[in-house]
């Protein structure tokens, strides 16, 4: 339980917001590569901890992203020219390239210096897995951009569902980690079976347990968490246990475990204080196609979102539940893993009054993840500008890997050596 001025630090991003202070000291994604995919296409309004920006790739296939406002009398840059490399504003023409350059200005005479005196913000780009990463912070002490644990390298095949949902970014990501509701929200999707691991199809996933009151442990690390939910297996309960462990890496990104086929994650995006981009991940060798994959989360613009990336699922149509499919087995009546999410974290409010939980022992994860921002919080008001050196920097090989698996019940879940070493193959 969080106090009303506690759940305000840790949820608002905007303006001089704490939480949005410290999320500008990493990079984050912007939109996505096939939202700007073709050279001179149009431009797209992003918006970032409560800022707008418009992002367009120019006629060298180069990705620019800028104040969405012109620099001359403030018009949006969204609705511009995006011609010979650069965004011509439509009011009086000026023409700024991707790296905030004014590179003409109609309106002004030839002669005048105003061109060299302007320049127009733009941010520090990098394309990598299928998204646009920019970095908001400090313009003269920009970081190195290092790859997310769900792609270490340029050549892992990645599947991404990108949802805007109506709320807060911290009630998403405590969804995320709160291992102990997908017995619950999604057991028509997650199916018991007598597999030895959780495996997957085009139509479910299938894990080895029937256990809804999993054991929680959690272990802090250099950049935010790892926990694991311990459930009882389906066979050889007296000496296993079933392990699922996912990781918190701070401030937006968890992965969750895997199955025998690809491994998942999810990464929140704070566009302002009461709305997120939410993108739910596949990724690995053997990953669903991006268009089955959201074909199978219930995600596929056009047919269940809007041009903007937004559910046609929504609590005015409470989601489109299905009465009569719950009444044939479907638990929720909501079809597709993140919109039965949604569904929960959108009737929570735009940002969910954490004053009024009530938590129990499946919520370690939840009590683990609000402890872990707070303190950061802490730390954040305390160094000022040395923060930056509390942030992790380190690669993706040094994150410990979501993971799951029947392990025998003495077996230490948090060492990846000892519990791949002991995983149970075979019943």
């Amino acid at each position: 339980m969080l106090t009303p001025a506690e759940n305000d630090l840790l949820c608002r991003v905007e303006g001089d917001a704490p939480m949005g202070q410290i999320m500008r000291h990493y990079w984050m994604p912007a939109c996505l590569s096939e939202e700007i995919a073709e050279a001179d296409s149009k431009p797209i309004q992003v918006k970032l901890l409560g800022e707008s920006f418009v992002a367009f790739r120019d006629s060298n296939g180069d990705v620019g992203v800028m104040d969405e406002l012109c620099p001359h009398r403030r018009a949006s840059l969204v609705l511009g020219r995006n011609e010979e490399c650069g965004l011509r504003c439509l009011y009086h023409g000026w023409k700024m390239d991707r790296h905030g350059n004014v590179v003409d200005m109609p309106s002004e005479p030839p002669e005048s210096p105003l061109r060299e005196k302007v320049k127009h913000r733009s941010l520090p780009v990098k394309e990598w897995a299928g998204m646009v990463w920019v970095f908001l912070g400090d313009a003269e002490n920009v970081p190195e951009f290092i790859p997310p644990a769900w792609a270490p390298t340029a050549d892992t095949k990645v599947s991404i569902a990108k949802i805007v949902i109506p709320c807060n970014w911290a009630q998403i990501l405590e969804g995320a980690i709160d291992s102990s509701h997908s017995s619950s929200l999604h057991s028509s999707d997650m199916v018991p079976s007598r597999v030895v691991q959780a495996e997957a199809d085009d139509n479910a996933w299938y894990r080895p347990s029937t256990d809804k009151n999993p054991t929680m442990r959690c272990k802090s690390t250099d950049y935010g968490f790892h926990y694991a939910a311990i459930r009882r297996p389906i066979k050889k309960a007296d000496t296993h246990s079933y392990v699922r462990t996912s990781v918190f890496v701070s401030p937006m990104t968890v992965l969750i475990p895997p199955n025998a086929s690809y491994n998942v994650a999810n990464v929140n995006v704070p566009m302002d204080d009461t709305h997120t981009a939410f993108h739910f991940i596949g990724w690995g060798e053997k990953a669903m196609d991006e268009d089955k994959w959201r074909a199978f989360l219930g995600a596929v613009p056009g047919e269940h979102l809007d041009e903007n990336w937004v559910s046609k699922r929504n609590q005015s149509n409470w989601f489109l539940q299905n009465r009569e499919e719950m009444k044939e087995g479907s638990f929720t009546g909501i079809t597709g893993i993140p919109n039965q999410d949604m569904a929960m974290w959108v009737t929570m409010g735009p940002i969910a009054n954490r004053s009024e939980d009530t938590l129990g022992a499946g919520d370690a994860a939840v009590v683990e993840f609000r402890r872990y921002m707070m303190a950061q919080l802490g730390k954040f008001q305390e160094e000022g500008k040395d923060f930056e050196k509390s942030v992790y920097r380190n690669g993706p090989d040094e994150i410990i890997p979501s993971w799951q698996g029947i392990i025998p019940k003495e077996a230490d879940w948090s060492d990846p050596q000892e519990r791949e070493n002991k995983k149970l193959q075979q019943w």
